[in-house]
C-alpha cells in the first residue's frame, strides 16, 4: 500500500538548514551537524564508524524514501559537505546551496526556493534527534489524505520549556497555535514538517516581506536589523490566510536537540555508545 502510494506522489525533496553559526554551544571542533553523537554500523560489515548529528535526519527521510536532499549552508561551513559529500555513504543523494550568511531558519529554507518550488518539502532540522522511523512516511500519507498546504509533527513539550505550542483537533487539523509559550495548557509542539507548493510560496512571499522590512530599518538606523525571524510567526500567519495546517501527533515519542550544552551531553550519554538505530 505504501509503495503505491509513494509511486502516485509528486517529487518530494528533503530541505535541511544548516547555515546557523551555533552560538550556544560554541566553540566546538566542528559545525554542529556534523558533530558526532554515536556509532553507525557500516553497510555490510562489522565495522563501526561515527554517526554524526544531521544524520539521524537524513535516515528519517530516506526510511520515507526521500533520497533528493538539499543542504542549505553558509559560506565558511565546508566541512559539512567534506564529510557527508554526495550522500553515497548514506543512501542518498545530496546537494548544497551555499548562502553568504542567515538571521533565521526560514531565510535559509527561503534559499532554496528556486529548486523546490513546484515539489513536496520535507523539512527537518540537522540538530534534533527523535525516534521515531516512519515519521515522514506519516506526514507524507496525512499530507495525501487531507491535501494539507502543511502538516506538522507533532510531539510532546516539557511545560517549563519555551516554544511554539501546538494543538490538534480529532481529524488533525492545527486547532491552535500559540507562540512562543510555556505551560501545560497546550502540551505540545512541533519538529519538523512536510508542506506542498502553496506554503513554498507563502514562505517566499513572507521572507522577501521580512527582508524588505528589514532594509528599510536599516537604511533609517544606519545599522544592520536583520530581525529573527522563526517559523512560528510564519506558520500562525499561513493559517491566518486561510492555508490548510495540519499536524500529526507523536504522543508517545521523544526527542533531544543538542543545541544547548546540557543536551548535547544528555545525547552523548544516550547515543554514546555503539548503536544502530
Amino acid at each position: 500500500m505504501l509503495k503505491q502510494s509513494r509511486s502516485r506522489r509528486p517529487e518530494v525533496v528533503g530541505l535541511i538548514p544548516a547555515a546557523g553559526h551555533s552560538r550556544r554551544i560554541s566553540p566546538i571542533p566542528c559545525s554542529k551537524e556534523i558533530y558526532p553523537i554515536g556509532f553507525r554500523r557500516m553497510p555490510g560489515t562489522k565495522e563501526f564508524r561515527p554517526k554524526v548529528v544531521c544524520h539521524y535526519l537524513i535516515d528519517r527521510m530516506r526510511v520515507a524514501g526521500i533520497t533528493n536532499i538539499y543542504v542549505v549552508l553558509r559560506q565558511g561551513k565546508w566541512d559539512i559537505p567534506g564529510y557527508l559529500g554526495d550522500g553515497t555513504q548514506l543512501g542518498v543523494h545530496l546537494a548544497y546551496s551555499v548562502m553568504e550568511s542567515s538571521p533565521s531558519p526560514p531565510f535559509t529554507a527561503d534559499h532554496a526556493y528556486p529548486f523546490v518550488r513546484d515539489a513536496v518539502v520535507a523539512f527537518g532540522f540537522p540538530d534534533i534527534i527523535f525516534h521515531t522511523e516512519d515519521a515522514y512516511e506519516r506526514l507524507l500519507v496525512h499530507r495525501e489524505k487531507t491535501d494539507a498546504d502543511l502538516v506538522l509533527a507533532v510531539f510532546p513539550v516539557d511545560k517549563t520549556f519555551r516554544d511554539d505550542r501546538v494543538s490538534l483537533d480529532r481529524d488533525g487539523r492545527v486547532r491552535s497555535f500559540v507562540l512562543n509559550a510555556l505551560g501545560a495548557h497546550h502540551p505540545h509542539t512541533w519538529l519538523f514538517a512536510v508542506w506542498g507548493p502553496r506554503f513554498t510560496e507563502y514562505l517566499h512571499r513572507h521572507v522577501a516581506d521580512a527582508r524588505s522590512r528589514s532594509q528599510t530599518r536599516s537604511r533609517k538606523t544606519t545599522t544592520h536589523a536583520s530581525g529573527e525571524l522563526t517559523f512560528g510567526p510564519i506558520i500562525k500567519a499561513a493559517m491566518n490566510k486561510g492555508l490548510n495546517v495540519h499536524g500529526v501527533l507523536f504522543q508517545e515519542h521523544s526527542y533531544i536537540d543538542i543545541g544547548t550544552p546540557a543536551n548535547m551531553v544528555e545525547a552523548l550519554d544516550r547515543y554514546g555508545s555503539l548503536n544502530e538505530w
